[in-house]
């Protein structure tokens, strides 16, 4: 029998607005207390190291996400329908509507022209100079992730902002996502009128759904969710992604030589930028029995927050885990998740981050940082709000 271990309790608030912009005392905080620790304000359990990140990953069977993975009740009830909150057969089944547009043969087809709009991105923003390098970063998902949707033209301006909202409503009550709360209402309302509608294009995701729709593969309601289920995700994820490789190699400027020597090591950088700077926070799932988390008893119906970005920072599973090192193998990195609800759309991440960096390399010799980065304040996305930079062409 494993031995019950008392679960020690953190106070602060991982969701304040001092906690979001600077999450990495708290995470540091959070580990030395141990592999399990009790968030007072938020009444869950938090898992800051690696290995029972990655435990409660892999055991889709004990740690469920069809009771929502949210910190709050709203979102775990608007949430239900979509891939991130189901398991089992329903998951499996819409997952494959979705992945069948990203294997690794879809977007093979996908990579000129991926490739052809980041080398238009960096050139742009070298005909600038100063540019704001969240500006930079949004402009590929942007014209990339909206057409393989199927998403209209009209409403596209609006995206970025709902895209945020959503995920704001994934993390607990707070004001953050009272105040956003309606925009993410409004991205559900306006996607319902699209498949009512049928305003996708043709070959699109979209269309793919509607499809399934009326062949009684998924129900006509799963339409709008699963098209923000991808959408979403798609956008804010590879923006943060994006915009913190321009952050860590205008402040990294060793790092930034070592990929300009050595182009190989892109896909090594894209895993180290992901490892370092987490796009995702946290999620969490429910215990479906009782259960064990490393000596500590956890009941039947027990919520666990699973801290991406303090498990890929954890000193137990990592050498030096606060330093940025693109010759790092952080391969076993968990902000793409891991297990069966690993993300669907990071191939089409990583290439979209790859063939920026690819484009930079090519063209700019140094990435400089012209004045203070602003971070944005999201209960889930970890990312920048306004990055000043200045490229200088190679």
């Amino acid at each position: 029998m494993p031995v019950r271990t008392e679960t020690p309790v953190y106070r602060p608030d991982l969701y304040s607005a001092s906690a979001i912009r600077d999450p990495y005392p708290h995470y540091a905080a959070l580990r030395a207390l141990g592999p399990v620790v009790r968030l007072r304000k938020h009444k869950v359990h938090a898992l800051p190291r690696y290995a029972e990140c990655r435990q409660v990953l892999l055991d889709e069977a004990t740690f469920v996400s069809s009771d929502g993975v949210a910190l709050n009740p709203v979102a775990n009830r608007v949430g239900q329908g979509t891939t991130l909150f189901s398991d089992g057969e329903d998951h499996t089944r819409r997952r494959s509507l979705l992945a069948r547009g990203l294997t690794p043969r879809a977007l093979r087809t996908m990579k000129d022209v991926v490739d052809q709009r980041a080398a238009a991105t960096v050139e742009a923003a070298l005909a600038r100079g100063s540019v704001d390098g969240v500006e930079v970063a949004a402009a590929l998902p942007l014209s990339v992730v909206p057409d393989l949707v199927g998403w209209p033209r009209e409403g596209r301006e609006h995206l970025l902002r709902w895209a945020g909202a959503t995920f704001n409503a994934l993390g607990p009550l707070n004001g953050r996502t009272l105040r956003t709360l309606p925009a993410s209402l409004g991205m559900l309302r306006y996607t319902r009128g699209i498949v009512r509608s049928r305003s996708v294009s043709d070959g699109s995701l979209g269309h793919a759904l509607l499809a399934a729709s009326e062949g009684g593969r998924i129900m006509p309601a799963e339409c709008a969710t699963l098209m923000i289920d991808y959408l979403a995700p798609s956008l804010d994820t590879t923006i943060s992604a994006i915009s913190s490789a321009l952050h860590l190699f205008a402040t990294h400027p060793e790092q930034w030589r070592l990929l300009k020597e050595d182009p190989d090591l892109v896909r090594n950088a894209v895993n180290e930028v992901v490892r370092y700077a987490s796009p995702i926070r946290a999620f969490s799932r429910v215990a479906v029995h009782d259960t064990d988390i490393a000596g500590t008893a956890v009941p039947a119906g027990s919520r666990v927050l699973l801290l991406y970005g303090s498990a890929n920072r954890d000193p137990l599973a990592w050498d030096d885990p606060d330093s940025f090192d693109i010759r790092r193998d952080a391969a076993r990195q968990l902000g793409f998740g891991v297990g069966v609800h690993g993300c669907v759309g990071q191939g089409l991440a990583r290439m979209e981050t790859s063939a920026i960096l690819h484009a930079l390399i090519a063209r700019v010799d140094r990435i400089e940082v012209a004045g203070p980065p602003r971070w944005a304040l999201n209960n889930i996305i970890h990312g920048l709000e306004h990055l000043p930079l200045r490229l200088v062409p190679a």
